[in-house]
């Protein structure tokens, strides 16, 4: 069990007729209490889709009862009706529940610019609701409705020695560049927790896990991180101990998406370190993540470290070619601004690539995670709205 795994919490997820190939498309997520604490982080990307416009409000109160997700549509610049959409959408919810729509968060993936089949959207609650367990069938299949491009169903567990624990699931294949959130993920946890702790824990996990996968430099209208907190447990962690299961649980999904993105070959974790601050770290980690010659590298299993020098160099950090260096599966193929060890000492044939960039100014550290640049991804693209 993922995000039924901790205690106080229903999931389903139905085929509602949004997509029209007939697959799982609307998810449902239930907090049975006793506590109703929330948390979320959302996209800053300026082309807001409705349904984020929507949760940022509701998330205001820092309270949910549930979280309603569709996958077959984003509802993404579709203006007036678009929002009256995503309202009518949590209404429905919070008659079913016998809630109030302001404790309901509305998520929603797919193709931008077209509204959703309200009809299908609506029914569909109606079925997910009928369908709400606990048990691991109803965890899959909300992790399930959500999927777009995605093969698989992304899930993620984790309990601490103390009884309590932290689950969720996640949505993303492509347009994965989070600016403070990542495509779709619910995170729940039956821990005793207030609304302040529970910001700050979200907010720590997501900057070290979705916000550093970097798969094409895309942030996406819809990039939408909900935490739930069910208290139904009983037990009341520190801070510390909360961040820290909430991070495993985020990490475990981060590497669950990349490797399951959009054509990827190569699974490429850019570390560096030795830089004057950690904004410097990110700021040349995921210059080097977007860069499409060295993720065309990559995918040739090509150690070419002149393109990860230039990535490097044309970041917006402080960077000295002089104490510069980088290291490829191992092997420092550049060193102190001249060639280190023969690329050829590089084996880039398996799927992981472990590159780090020494640059040797400071104590800042930061890992972004990324992938390669495939015929498949241009292929799958080229043709998505079709």
């Amino acid at each position: 069990m993922t995000v039924t795994g901790p205690k106080g919490f229903r999931a389903a997820g139905v085929a509602a007729g949004i997509k029209a190939s007939g697959a799982l498309d609307l998810t449902l997520v239930v907090n049975d209490g006793p506590l109703d604490v929330a948390a979320g982080v959302f996209t800053r990307n300026a082309v807001k889709a409705a349904p984020v416009l929507w949760s940022q409000e509701v998330l205001k109160q820092q309270k949910l009862k549930a979280v309603v997700l569709n996958s077959g549509g984003a509802n993404a610049a579709t203006g007036p009706g678009g929002f009256q959409d995503t309202h009518a959408t949590a209404e429905k919810v919070a008659d079913v529940l016998s809630v109030g729509a302001i404790e309901v968060a509305v998520c929603s993936t797919g193709l931008i610019g077209e509204r959703l089949p309200m009809a299908a959207v609506l029914s569909g609650v109606d079925s997910a609701a009928k369908a709400l367990d606990a048990s691991p069938e109803g965890s899959l299949n909300a992790a399930t409705g959500v999927m777009t491009t995605d093969t698989k169903p992304k899930q993620a567990f984790a309990k601490h020695d103390n009884g309590w624990s932290a689950g969720g699931f996640a949505k993303g294949a492509g347009m994965l560049a989070p600016n403070l959130a990542t495509m779709l993920s619910v995170l729940t946890t039956d821990a005793v927790v207030d609304k302040e702790t529970l910001d700050r824990a979200l907010r720590a996990a997501t900057r070290v896990t979705y916000d550093r996968l970097d798969v094409d430099g895309g942030t996406s209208t819809n990039d939408t991180v909900l935490v739930l907190a069910s208290g139904a447990s009983g037990v009341e962690p520190s801070e510390a101990e909360l961040t820290e299961l909430l991070t495993a649980v985020a990490h475990d999904l981060v590497l669950q998406l990349r490797a399951d993105s959009e054509g990827a070959t190569k699974d490429v974790d850019v570390t560096v370190k030795g830089a004057a601050s950690e904004a410097d770290a990110v700021t040349v980690a995921r210059t080097i993540a977007e860069d499409n010659l060295v993720k065309t590298a990559f995918f040739g299993s090509d150690p070419n470290w002149g393109r990860i020098a230039m990535a490097t160099g044309r970041s917006a950090a402080r960077v000295e070619p002089d104490k510069l260096s980088i290291t490829v599966n191992g092997v420092t193929l550049f060193t102190a601004g001249t060639t280190g060890e023969d690329r050829t000492a590089a084996d880039l044939s398996g799927r992981a690539i472990d590159l780090v960039v020494d640059l040797g100014l400071g104590d800042g550290t930061a890992t972004v995670y990324t992938t390669d640049l495939s015929h498949a991804y241009v292929e799958e693209n080229s043709a998505y709205s079709s």
